[in-house]
C-alpha cells in the first residue's frame, strides 16, 4: 500500500465501520493520516477495529451509532467534532443486509422497511447532520455514500435492494448540485468486495465464487482495504475536488455500462 499523508488532518466518519466495507474504508483512510470515527452499531465490532487501527499507528475512536435514528446519528456527529474540532468527510457505508426475494413474497418489514431505513433514511440523516460542519471546511467537505452495482444495473434476485441503493446514487446526485457552490462533493462508491455477508454466501455456495470471478474481466473479488479503501481515499482527497454526483463502480469491471 502506497501511503502519502493524502488526508493529514482531516476528519472522518465511517458509518458501518465494525467489518467489512465500512472497516476497509476506515483502515485506508486512517493510513492516510486521517482521524477516523467507527461508527459502529455495536461497540462489540467497533471497538476492536478501532484499537487495530491506532495499533497500526493510526488514530481512530469507536462511537456506537445506529444510522436509523437521527438522535444517534446527531450524537456520533456532535461527539466527532467536540474532540476532534470538525469533520470533513462523512461517510455512509451501514446496511442492514440484503435478504433474497422475490417481489410477490415480499414481506414489508422484513425487506422494505429495514433496507430503506439504513440505506435511505441514514444517508438522509447523515448528509443533513454532517452538512454544517463540511461547509464549515469548505472545499474540503466531502459526502460518500456506499451503494451497490444493483442500485444502477437492478438485480432478479434482490428487487427492493435495488431501488433502495439507487436512491442513494439520487440523493448524492441532488445534493451535488445543492453543496457544488460551497466546494463540498457529493458522491458514491458501488463495490463489489470480500465482506464478511460475501464470504459467507461463497461459503454456502461455493459455485458463487467461480461464477462472479467468471463474469468480472479482472478475475476476482474486490479487497476491502486495497480497492474499496483506496477509491474511497481518492474521494476524500484533494485528488477529487472536481468530481461530484458521480457513481464509481469498483466491482473488476463486470458492470460496463457508465
Amino acid at each position: 500500500m502506497d501511503v502519502s499523508g493524502r488526508l493529514d488532518g482531516r476528519v472522518a466518519i465511517v458509518t458501518g465501520a465494525g467489518q467489512g466495507v465500512g472497516e476497509g474504508i476506515a483502515r485506508r483512510l486512517a493510513a492516510e493520516g486521517a482521524r477516523v470515527i467507527v461508527a459502529a452499531r455495536r461497540a462489540a465490532t467497533g471497538e476492536p477495529v478501532a484499537a487495530s487501527i491506532v495499533s497500526a499507528g493510526g488514530t481512530a475512536v469507536c462511537v456506537e451509532t445506529d444510522v436509523t435514528d437521527r438522535g444517534s446519528v446527531a450524537s456520533c456527529i456532535e461527539k466527532t467534532v467536540d474532540r476532534f474540532g470538525a469533520l470533513h468527510v462523512m461517510i455512509h457505508n451501514a446496511f442492514t443486509g440484503a435478504i433474497s426475494h422475490r417481489l410477490e413474497d415480499v414481506d414489508l418489514e422484513r425487506h422494505w422497511t429495514a433496507m430503506s431505513r439504513t440505506a435511505v433514511w441514514g444517508s438522509f440523516y447523515c448528509a443533513q447532520l454532517a452538512y454544517p460542519h463540511l461547509i464549515g471546511v469548505g472545499a474540503r467537505g466531502r459526502l460518500i455514500f456506499v451503494t451497490s452495482p444493483s442500485g444502477v444495473e437492478g438485480s432478479a434476485n434482490i428487487p427492493l435492494y435495488s431501488p433502495v441503493k439507487a436512491a442513494q446514487r439520487a440523493m448524492a446526485k441532488s445534493l451535488a448540485r445543492e453543496w457544488g457552490h460551497h466546494g463540498i462533493t457529493s458522491n458514491c462508491i458501488a463495490p463489489v468486495a470480500g465482506s464478511p455477508a460475501l464470504v459467507t454466501a461463497f461459503d454456502r455456495n461455493p459455485a458463487l465464487r467461480a461464477a462472479i470471478e467468471a463474469r468480472t474481466p479482472l478475475g476476482r473479488v474486490g479487497d476491502i482495504t486495497d480497492d474499496i479503501g483506496s477509491v474511497a481515499l481518492f474521494l476524500a482527497s484533494d485528488d477529487a475536488s472536481y468530481v461530484t454526483g458521480q457513481t464509481i463502480v469498483c466491482d473488476g469491471g463486470s458492470f460496463l455500462g457508465l
